[in-house]
């Protein structure tokens, strides 16, 4: 078996089945502005690998290369941060780990202890918030996450700002990120809060077909016994969807959302009793990432029913008498509004 330490992330292509999941992070790869997702479901299903399957496949990103929260130009750069290369390069998209055990001054940053105290300056160290913006911020078991730092993350992740005030410091700067959090349900439910800030929810299971199962054997096996080779076999179709992405990306601010897909998108939202117009904003926002993904000019019906349940499954109301689930309910009720 080949060195695993050389070896990058399992191809995004690769995984096998999943296409809800992979749909949903390859839109917010084309509209960070979708607001993340929320994978729930079994354990081993391909929740963290195709988090960095995707970063690994998405353009880089230019940065400056002395600025911790990967700022794009120097101007955008804080003025408490010691700029010693302001040099513009070229950096994989981050993502960035936030561990269930993190302190909440590891993720929004801290005082400089080292610096206080060899030369009695009070400097900043920035936290998990800085090095994820402008990439992804991955929360494995999102659920059991605490919940002084899900109130945290929801501030942040509404202003796209970390403000850290605290011994005598008093710091701002830009958090902006792709929230990606995964989870099983039968470990704990998610913080209704915190649930609805994700643009996304996309329930997996393990597959049940047969040949679909020895798929995936056969291909993680070919990964562990030689991830490079197996990379590079992938490396085109990687390719091939990492354009697509970009030309989509191009594309987005052109596709057109005529009044009947507002409409549409109102009345699916007023049919499942949606609270709020956050479920009709996703929707729309979904479906144009998805039309300019599929090189369409305008948002259709087609696109809507795609991403109505991962836009809508996780905003409904309980309902005491439909003991249906909320797949099932989206998809019933999609079939009744757009035919």
């Amino acid at each position: 078996m080949k060195d695993m330490s050389v070896a990058g992330p399992f191809p995004f292509s690769a995984i096998v089945g999943q296409d809800e999941m992979k749909q949903a992070m390859v839109l917010t790869a084309v509209d960070a502005g979708i607001g993340g997702v929320l994978v729930f479901g079994d354990r081993g299903t391909g929740k963290s690998t195709a988090v960095r399957g995707l970063a690994a496949l998405l353009p880089q990103i230019e940065a400056v290369a002395g600025c911790p929260m990967n700022s794009r130009i120097v101007s955008d750069v804080p003025d408490w941060v010691e700029l010693k290369d302001d040099t513009i390069v070229q950096k994989p998209t981050p993502v960035i780990d936030l561990p269930l055990g993190a302190t909440e001054d590891r993720v929004v940053g801290a005082l400089d202890i080292e610096k206080a105290l060899t030369r009695g300056e009070k400097a900043f160290e920035p936290g998990l918030l800085a090095r994820a913006n402008r990439g992804y911020l991955y929360i494995d078991e999102a659920n059991l996450l605490e919940d002084h730092l899900v109130d945290l993350l929801l501030d942040v992740a509404q202003s796209g700002l970390n403000v850290v005030e605290r011994e005598g410091l008093s710091i701002r700067h830009a958090a902006k990120f792709v929230l990606v959090g995964s989870g099983n349900p039968e470990e704990g439910e998610l913080r209704p809060q915190l649930l609805d800030r994700f643009g996304l929810s996309v329930e997996v299971e393990s597959p049940r077909d047969i040949e679909v199962r020895i798929d995936v054997i056969r291909r993680r096996d070919a990964y562990d016994r030689d991830p490079a080779a197996f990379c590079a076999e992938w490396r085109g179709a990687d390719a091939d969807l990492r354009g697509r992405i970009v030309a989509a990306r191009a594309r987005l601010n052109d596709v057109d959302a005529s009044d009947d897909a507002l409409r549409d998108c109102a009345s699916l939202c007023v049919a499942l009793g949606s609270d709020g117009l956050r479920g009709e904003l996703t929707l729309l926002r979904a479906a144009r990432a998805l039309a300019a993904f599929d090189g369409d000019t305008d948002v259709t019906r087609d696109h809507l029913r795609r991403v109505a349940p991962s836009a809508l499954r996780h905003r409904l109301r309980r309902d005491p008498l439909d003991d249906a689930g909320s797949t099932i309910r989206v998809t019933r009720t999609v079939e009744e509004v757009l035919g």
